[in-house]
């Protein structure tokens, strides 16, 4: 089998209104992606998503298009789909980092691989040791009134685990945790994330204030790379700590692992440059006795397809602890694919058709793509 052409697709899906999201890296109102159709001599097609944010990665719509059709596309037509190996290889030498784009591409790969083989991903991950995975939703940085009904709209449809951002303003972020935990009482699990928002100290003065909400984890108090600053912080807090825009690499997870500067490491295939490099950054976790958490950057349908199928082959991504942030398709106005996946609101049920178990609807890209 051979690539014959890689369809780069921009799309812009906005959120639904009620359900736009703040956080320390700013507003999230829409999200202008770009979908990854592979096309093969043999007419299979493999589907790939780029969940793209300049504040995120660097990476953008236009970027990813360019990356695509000038470098990739190029590199990667008649070669065989099913080895993915040298395709990443591939990429690797024709463009740096990229991880958001890079991924697509072989999700893509991924799928076809599936679809060659009459298999969902997760076999040929290694098989799936859970069939659902929990989950949990999202509270925006938001003022009281807007925070108690987020809270209230996420309790009325089910939802038993929340995240709440903070990392703007102290006393406000105190104040929006003791609306979300009065509103959702002690019972349910919820967590923090600060999104690089505070510095060493305001993070120290934070976290032994916060203890009193029974937080189960705090996600990425501050800046990437300052390991030092990271150890130092468990000394003032029992509260586990969750590296996430800490954690792009294999490399920054060996960091990671070897500093013992966090409990758990959020991973998902975006961000991480692909499915096979979020497994590896698996292996290496449970190698050094640490955990993971599928983290999101608001995916459509087929970039959480993905998600899912990681999180159901990885013993060491622990949703059970830490439940998976595989929502997105329930905050936009579309997801992009046929089935609907089943997201929430206690837990994400697998897909199990063969590949990534999602077909592209292409009246709804019709719709949203960009380029039209």
């Amino acid at each position: 089998m051979k690539i014959t052409k890689i369809e780069a697709i921009p799309v812009k899906v906005p959120l639904k209104p009620f359900l736009t999201t703040k956080t320390a890296h700013g507003e999230h109102v829409d999200s202008p992606y770009v979908i990854v159709r592979i096309n093969t001599d043999e007419g299979l097609i493999g589907l790939g998503e780029a969940t793209l944010a300049p504040r995120w990665s660097g990476e953008t719509s236009q970027s990813c298009l360019a990356a695509m059709n000038q470098l990739i596309a190029p590199a990667l037509v008649g070669k065989d789909p099913l080895n993915i190996n040298v395709a990443i290889q591939k990429m690797d030498q024709v463009i740096k980092l990229n991880p958001f784009t890079k991924a697509a591409v072989e999700m893509a790969l991924w799928d076809l691989a599936g679809k060659a083989a009459g298999q969902p991903v997760y076999q040929l991950l290694g098989g799936k040791v859970r069939n659902s995975i929990p989950v949990k939703t999202v509270i925006g940085a938001f003022l009281p009134e807007k925070v108690v009904e987020l809270t209230q709209y996420f309790l009325d449809q089910g939802f038993t685990s929340f995240k709440v951002k903070v990392g703007l303003d102290l006393e406000r972020d105190l104040e929006r945790l003791d609306t979300v935990r009065k509103t959702i009482g002690s019972d349910m699990s919820m967590g923090i994330d600060a999104n690089c928002g505070w510095d060493f100290s305001t993070a120290c003065a934070a976290l032994p204030r916060m203890e009193q909400f029974q937080l189960s984890f705090c996600e990425q108090p501050i800046q990437i790379g300052q390991h030092d600053a990271w150890k130092e912080l468990r000394k003032f807090t029992e509260i586990p700590l969750m590296a996430d825009e800490s954690v792009f690499s294999v490399a920054d997870a060996w960091e990671i692992c070897r500093q013992r500067s966090a409990d758990i490491l959020s991973i998902y295939p975006g961000k991480n440059g692909g499915i096979s490099r979020t497994v590896a950054i698996c292996h290496l976790v449970e190698a050094a006795g640490l955990t993971c958490s599928i983290g999101s950057n608001l995916e459509l349908g087929i970039g959480s397809a993905a998600m899912l199928h990681v999180a159901a082959a990885m013993k060491v991504i622990d949703s059970e602890r830490f439940p998976a942030d595989c929502l997105g398709p329930l905050f936009h106005e579309a997801d992009l694919i046929q089935q609907p996946l089943s997201l929430g609101p206690v837990t994400a049920e697998l897909p199990t058709a063969i590949g990534l178990g999602v077909e592209l609807d292409e009246d709804q890209l019709k719709q949203w793509r960009t380029d039209i």
